[in-house]
């Protein structure tokens, strides 16, 4: 996929705590999702599959849909109001999706989580997109963590008793407690060709002991699809990685 002025961002991640346990993130650099539930998702898609007639998306099909779910308008409403970053080093990403935190008693607390970025943010100007190729921001952000290590801090909003766990398109209200419990430091850069990255599914029910899924509908069915996704991946062959490292340094 070209990077673009209004592409969403994404960051994926892996924890591979000593005990043998895992955890597997994906987030992206949006507020909220823009469905509720898979069978609105699954209409979405439909929705937006370019009509052959005129290449894109048939409007008053988009605006039909869009009427039919109110929960989508008030998600794009929000999504619109915060504008792209002008790169993946500068973006925070966020876990729409509500989890639960149990502890060694059995009790559980609601929470969502975000990579907060430390590089402060910036507007991605038309300029930027304009004048590069289609990979500039990682090009821009592979020499980002070349000069430095890029960092992200992992702060996990608690959620209360009224705050819906089923429902990705509704943010909680921003006087929740928002807890720091750490930072993540990447400081080098690797292609894909060794299947570090290529060959995982970033599934979001891959969980350690203490975090659970909530009740939110649309978990089981990224499970299911990213597992679908990756197996079909696997059975593709191999291409060069689109995108190029620095063959010494930091980001061999």
């Amino acid at each position: 996929m070209a990077d673009g002025p209004a592409a969403v961002h994404a960051m994926g991640l892996a924890f591979r705590p000593p005990d043998g346990e895992e955890w597997r993130v994906a987030m992206i650099d949006i507020p909220v999702f823009i469905v509720k539930d898979p069978e609105s998702f699954y209409e979405q898609l439909l929705t937006s599959r370019p009509d052959p007639a005129i290449g894109k998306p048939d409007p008053a099909k988009m605006k039909d849909f869009v009427a039919r779910h109110p929960e989508t308008a008030r998600a794009l409403q929000i999504v619109q109001a915060n504008p792209f970053s002008s790169g993946f080093a500068n973006a925070s990403y966020n876990g729409l999706d509500a989890f639960r935190l149990v502890n060694a008693a059995g009790a559980s607390t609601p929470v969502r989580w975000s990579m907060a970025a430390v590089d402060p943010f910036e507007p991605e100007s038309p300029a930027q997109s304009a004048a590069q190729d289609k990979n500039y921001l990682f090009d821009a952000v592979i020499a980002r963590i070349v000069r430095a290590p890029v960092k992200w801090r992992l702060v996990v909003t608690i959620g209360e008793l009224a705050d819906p766990t089923d429902d990705a398109t509704t943010p909680w209200p921003g006087n929740r407690e928002h807890v720091d419990v750490g930072t993540l430091t990447i400081d080098h850069v690797e292609g894909e060709a060794p299947g570090n990255c290529r060959d995982i599914n970033f599934d979001p029910l891959v969980l350690p002991s203490g975090i659970e899924p909530s009740d939110d509908p649309l978990l089981s069915t990224r499970s299911a699809a990213y597992s679908t996704s990756f197996t079909r991946r696997a059975g593709e062959t191999k291409e060069p990685s689109a995108v190029q490292t620095p063959a010494s340094g930091k980001g061999a």
